[in-house]
């Protein structure tokens, strides 16, 4: 296995959840259980925080963090700052971006996300989900859709649009995105460096950078339930998963 860092960005600041690392899902800190997570797939990590809260926090659990106090606008941008300033010289093989309010994403899959990163030569990888084009998530533009090759596990496009659009009637699958990503040093360096994108303006999803700038994008297909937590109603969601 390829040696691996896993920086899990996590602002106090939110316009729609304000404090969100620190929600309590079943009486426990979400970036506690984001830090456990990190733990059980047996690669370094760091949170990566502009908050004292949320440092003093992962602290006092034993939790490995550091501060990165730039006004970034995305996780990348903070993640790539921390890898300069902390890991640079530790010559790691990825990165890979946790999201801090994924809390059901354990270690098991981290971990198989960047054994098959090594298998390929893709700049970045992330996960998708095969879903059916009958499910309301298909036309929900908060649910990312990913086209994916599955002969070449390459990521062609993403979008909030209902795609693929399907001439004929009928069901069909598709592939919604997991928001995880393994970058190799220099393609996450290469990446926070480009301007924004034409479609990444339009549609809002800053790995349509990446396409646009000829970076190529790998996938593995998940099969787990994730739940991200976007609004304090998400809390709720994610204890009937736990309990489940």
């Amino acid at each position: 296995m390829s040696n691996a860092l896993i920086l899990v960005p996590a602002r106090y600041g939110s316009s729609r959840f304000p404090g969100k690392p620190l929600a309590k899902i079943n009486e426990i800190p979400m970036i506690q259980y984001v830090v456990q997570n990190c733990q059980t797939s047996g690669f370094d990590y760091a949170v990566v925080t502009d908050n004292d809260e949320i440092e003093a926090f992962v602290k006092s659990i034993s939790g490995n963090v550091v501060r990165v106090d730039d006004d970034v606008t995305t996780g990348s941008a903070r993640i790539a700052l921390a890898y300069e300033r902390y890991f640079s010289n530790k010559n790691y093989d990825y990165i890979v971006n946790v999201q801090g309010d994924e809390p059901l994403l354990k270690g098991e899959t981290i971990k198989g996300i960047v054994s098959e990163h090594e298998k390929t030569n893709y700049d970045i990888f992330t996960g998708v989900k095969r879903r059916l084009s009958s499910e309301e998530a298909f036309s929900n533009p908060n649910v990312v859709k990913c086209i994916f090759s599955e002969v070449s596990k390459q990521c062609l496009y993403f979008s909030r649009a209902s795609v693929p659009f399907r001439r004929d009637d009928g069901p069909f699958d598709w592939y919604q995105h997991i928001g995880i990503y393994c970058y190799k040093p220099e393609a996450l360096k290469k990446f926070v460096e480009l301007p924004e994108g034409y479609f990444e303006d339009l549609e809002k999803l800053e790995q349509l950078r990446a396409l646009e700038n000829n970076l190529t994008l790998g996938a593995i297909e998940l099969k787990i339930n994730l739940i991200g937590v976007d609004t304090p109603a998400d809390i709720h969601k994610i204890e009937g998963a736990l309990s489940e």
